[in-house]
């Protein structure tokens, strides 16, 4: 199925509205409701135009947002202790959200723009966010007054006078030397070979080269490069600080310029494709037909 919609059907967010490229102060709420005229392209929607997923369900997310969900509010209140920032913290007055009580008090803090979290929950993060003060590596990433958290930067992309946008969890002062940015993440296991798996499945090898378009377009710098700094969920909250490889950066780049030709596409077309219109050819997996023919 395609979505067809008529010219100008997207219309500007609510809030500020931004027509110039620079850094911007502005909340996560403004920043994902994509507040310039005729719409920008985030990593995350770059992400979501592209295989396996499809630019019907970018348009409809872009429309709709994404609805509230518990593994969300974790990872929201882990990155908020750990750059400083982001909305503020309710500990609700139980231990699970089967009662009626618990499920208004999460309602409540969630109308009020702030994360609920179960007692455990908490105790979780204040736990990650201490074990990493003591990382010897990632503790001098966040540092406090060593950059600014979750700044907003917006910039054209010159090849198809694209909005983008993105959104680091720290931004670094400028220094003398290279500039480090680094992007917090939590996760199940922090080893190499998960750590690989999540880079590719969640495309973090296309953000990598994203935000570095932006921060050279914005910042004027040259020399920046990012690090991923991986923490897992469970005692002892393990952190792993990565670098992606050449190789990984230069194909998320071939990515981010596939999708921004789709999102251009897409936006002068007005017709957002679904995964085909077609009866496609569908084989086993790979694994599964090795198996069958043993």
């Amino acid at each position: 199925m395609t979505i067809t919609e008529l010219p100008g059907s997207s219309a500007p967010a609510a809030g500020p509205i931004i027509t110039e490229p620079g850094i911007y102060d502005i909340t996560n709420e403004q920043y994902h409701a994509d507040p310039v005229p005729g719409g920008s392209l985030s990593s995350t929607g770059a992400r979501k135009l592209l295989a396996p997923s499809c630019p019907a369900l970018f348009r409809h997310e872009q429309l709709n947002g994404q609805k509230p969900r518990r593994v969300f509010d974790f990872g929201t209140a882990a990155h908020g202790l750990v750059t400083g920032s982001g909305p503020k913290l309710v500990k609700i007055a139980a231990d699970n959200y089967r009662t009626k009580a618990a499920q208004e008090q999460a309602a409540g803090a969630r109308a009020d723009g702030a994360v609920p979290l179960l007692p455990s929950e908490w105790q979780q993060v204040q736990e990650m966010a201490a074990a990493l003060r003591q990382h010897p590596i990632a503790s001098r990433l966040f540092a406090p007054g060593s950059g600014l958290p979750e700044r907003s930067l917006f910039w054209v992309d010159q090849a198809t006078g694209v909005w983008r946008r993105a959104r680091p969890d720290w931004l670094p002062h400028p220094t003398d030397g290279r500039l480090i940015v680094p992007d917090y993440k939590t996760c199940v296991s922090a080893d190499p070979r998960a750590i690989e798996k999540a880079v590719y499945d969640h495309g973090y090898y296309q953000q990598d080269p994203w935000y570095i378009d932006g921060i050279r377009a914005v910042l004027g710098v040259e020399n920046a490069v990012m690090v991923f700094v991986f923490q897992e969920k469970t005692p002892p909250y393990l952190i792993h600080v990565v670098q992606l490889d050449l190789a990984a950066i230069r194909a998320g780049r071939r990515r981010n310029r596939e999708a921004i030709a789709a999102y251009q596409q897409c936006t002068r077309s007005g017709e957002w494709p679904g995964y085909s219109d077609r009866v496609d050819i569908v084989s086993l997996p790979a694994w599964a037909e090795k198996q069958e023919n043993q």
